[in-house]
């Protein structure tokens, strides 16, 4: 994967990416949470991740494409505002079960760990988390 091509992923995930057509934007992260259809897409995750782990050179520079910083952002935190708050629209709506909060809630805790070890200058960090669960 290139850096345009994470770059791309990540913006398919958050829903920014301008090809709304494209089931890469509906079935993203985002996407697959507006409608929910009481299914959540694990592989969205890890291909969040990858994209990070593709990004950490980027995303440790002075000056970050606002396209990575929006996206992330974006996963992180309209996933909390969706799925994790009691009043968001997938609680409120009795759409999500508790463990599917549970588990979009460490996913959004590994996803925005990553991000912010890596702006923060720790990659030998950003990872780990993710990488225990994951034997990676």
């Amino acid at each position: 994967m290139t850096k345009e091509d994470a770059i791309e992923e990540l913006m398919y995930q958050s829903g920014a990416h301008e090809n709304i057509e494209s089931e890469r934007w509906t079935n993203g992260f985002l996407g697959h949470l507006r409608p929910f259809h009481g299914k959540l897409c694990e592989d969205n995750y890890h291909l969040i991740i990858k994209a990070l782990k593709v990004l950490a050179p980027e995303m440790e520079k002075d000056f970050v494409d606002k396209r990575i910083i929006s996206s992330v952002m974006g996963i992180c935190h309209l996933g909390r505002m969706w799925a994790i708050h009691p009043e968001g629209m997938l609680q409120s709506n009795n759409l999500i079960t508790k463990q599917q909060i549970s588990k979009i809630d460490l996913w959004l805790i590994d996803i925005s760990y990553a991000a912010f070890c890596l702006l923060d200058g720790g990659p030998e960090e950003a990872f780990w988390n993710y990488n225990q669960k994951n034997n990676s």
